[in-house]
């Protein structure tokens, strides 16, 4: 039997909502064989992260280097990175291997403001690894530190879309959720071409922990499998938009998404008919 494979580069959320875990999650969900390379062990719950401890670019290289010469992957999601070090060494382990098929989630700030990416790593990543990837999957904030502009509005989307573009980028996808005054959430994807929209309800909820990392593991599990950028993109909205509506109430903070739910819609529809 066969199988897609992905495989996420990132760090371990010990609450099991985020990183590697939310990763892991929803390649499964999706039929696609998860691998993992560690960067950092984080200690964080629905409250906030409480430590962040990383691991040495050595060691994440090995890792992956483990993978990529036996077991072999479809898809690289990065998220979680960290440091300039670890950036520039996961950067080289792609070239290494030729994977094209890479989509950057460039996580930087976690739910509760802790960073998890450090300053000078921006450049670095702008650098070494944008250049190498199929997509690229910012939510707000995050591309207003990678392009250095302020955005207000989707006119302003569209401008930090080509910015990230022209750094090397093939596909930019820049998330709404952080956008104000919207009833409805609307993803943006720029393919260097053209723009489209995917337009989904606002769920007004305080669990979403893990929805940026999610949302990037879905489209990575659907490019794994061969499918094109924009169907991948339509699967990951319909993928995290399921998984915030029927959110999991665990903790006393930002709970976290039900990974789960996706799958079962399908199957609740499939039985209706």
């Amino acid at each position: 039997m066969s199988i897609s494979k992905a495989l996420t580069i990132a760090g371990s959320d010990s609450g099991g909502g985020a990183g590697i875990q939310a990763d892991l999650k929803t390649f499964q969900e999706l039929n696609v064989y998860g691998m993992s390379a560690i960067t950092a062990i984080t200690a964080q719950n629905t409250l906030g992260v409480h430590g962040v401890f990383p691991l040495t670019a050595d060691a994440v290289v090995q890792q992956i280097e483990a993978i990529g010469s036996d077991l072999g992957a479809d898809a690289i999601k990065t998220g979680m990175l960290f440091n300039s070090e670890i950036i520039e060494a996961v950067s080289e382990q792609i070239k290494k291997f030729n994977w094209s098929r890479v989509i950057v989630d460039p996580v930087m700030i976690a739910k509760g403001g802790a960073s998890l990416l450090q300053g000078e790593a921006v450049d670095a990543m702008k650098k070494h690894l944008l250049p190498l990837a199929l997509i690229v999957t910012p939510n707000i904030p995050e591309a207003e530190v990678l392009t250095g502009m302020k955005i207000h509005n989707l006119d302003d989307r569209r401008t930090a879309a080509e910015v990230l573009h022209s750094l090397g980028v093939k596909n930019v996808v820049i998330k709404g959720g952080h956008a104000e005054n919207e009833n409805h959430l609307v993803d943006l994807l720029y393919d260097g071409t053209e723009f489209s929209y995917f337009s989904s309800e606002r769920i007004e909820t305080k669990n979403t922990h893990g929805t940026g990392c999610t949302f990037a593991a879905a489209i990575t599990a659907e490019i794994a499998k061969g499918n094109t950028v924009y169907h991948s993109v339509e699967t990951a909205v319909s993928f995290i938009q399921e998984a915030i509506k029927e959110d999991l109430e665990l903790g006393q903070g930002h709970g976290p998404t039900n990974h789960w739910a996706y799958q079962q819609k399908k199957r609740r529809s499939l039985h209706v008919e």
